[in-house]
């Protein structure tokens, strides 16, 4: 018997008619989603998704909803994500209440809800008078002849019905604000020499008239041929007040917050002295106060 030989052609056709069926059919039958969740989508729409739950909640307040929401998303670091993008946002220096927004989002985020403790209906009712079947004084106009247990000078109205408490649900509390229209003023500016500070910095640090650190206040840095906005806040660990920015050597800067105040100018690396004798460039700390 003879034995008949077979080339690899076969195969490579069979392989090309596969691949033009598939593709007639994917073309002529896309895939269509619906239903699907948030985190199936696309790098950029998801991007637009949280600028639109931090809008929201700038309007509402609601933080609870709002972290259901983003919770859909599936990011690995929900506050990292938002100040990610918070940061991406003031660098296109197109939508700066978006970023506040989005800044704001993410300090909420990175703080303990405070615990609220509200009295229940059964709570006031057991506390009213009514309750307790203790009867109020009845008021006399008689001169001189006061009731029992109250004092003659004093005499004691009457009081109406107590109310049950209406119950609601509170909002989160608010980040700091500062008062409208009181400038900040700069209170401390100092070089910091800390070896373990690997860039040299400039280190803001904004507070309130008590002391507070105020979160989402937007700092404005300008050098020659270019400038940068950020907000305090998005490093809570370091502080709710708390922004920084790296220098570049021999760059003169000039930072001033935008809610107005003096600006401080030729703010530049300097030199600083280790341990060991070898010198780094060292970085300032700016501390702003509200009078």
């Amino acid at each position: 018997m003879r034995s008949e030989r077979r080339g690899p052609w076969y195969l490579l056709t069979g392989l090309v008619i596969g691949v033009v069926i598939g593709v007639l059919y994917a073309w002529r039958y896309p895939v269509n989603y619906t239903n699907t969740s948030p985190a199936a989508l696309r790098a950029d729409f998801k991007d637009q998704y949280r600028t639109l739950i931090a809008a929201a909640y700038m309007a509402n307040g609601d933080l609870v909803r709002a972290k259901a929401r983003l919770e859909l998303l599936k990011d690995q670091d929900v506050y990292r994500t938002l100040s990610e993008q918070a940061q991406r946002t003031l660098a296109e220096d197109r939508y700066p209440q978006e970023a506040r927004a989005l800044g704001l989002l993410a300090i909420a985020l990175g703080q303990a809800p405070p615990t609220i403790a509200l009295a229940s209906p059964a709570q006031t009712q057991a506390a009213s008078p009514q309750a307790t079947g203790a009867t109020l004084p009845a008021l006399t106009s008689t001169p001189g002849a006061p009731q029992s247990g109250t004092p003659a000078s004093t005499p004691t109205p009457t009081r109406p019905p107590a109310t049950l408490a209406p119950t609601f649900t509170p909002l989160p509390t608010r980040t700091a604000t500062p008062t409208q229209g009181a400038p900040f003023i700069l209170e401390r500016e100092e070089q910091v020499c800390e070896e373990n500070i690997k860039e040299p910095l400039i280190q803001v640090i904004v507070q309130d008239a008590a002391g507070q650190q105020v979160p989402g206040m937007q700092v404005i840095i300008t050098w020659e041929g270019g400038e940068e906005r950020f907000f305090t806040g998005l490093k809570p660990e370091l502080g709710l007040g708390y922004a920084d920015f790296t220098m570049q050597p021999d760059i003169a800067y000039t930072l001033r917050l935008a809610s107005g105040g003096q600006p401080v100018l030729n703010l530049i690396a300097a030199e600083c002295e280790a341990a060991d004798g070898s010198r780094y460039l060292g970085s300032w700390r700016l501390v702003f106060v509200q009078p």
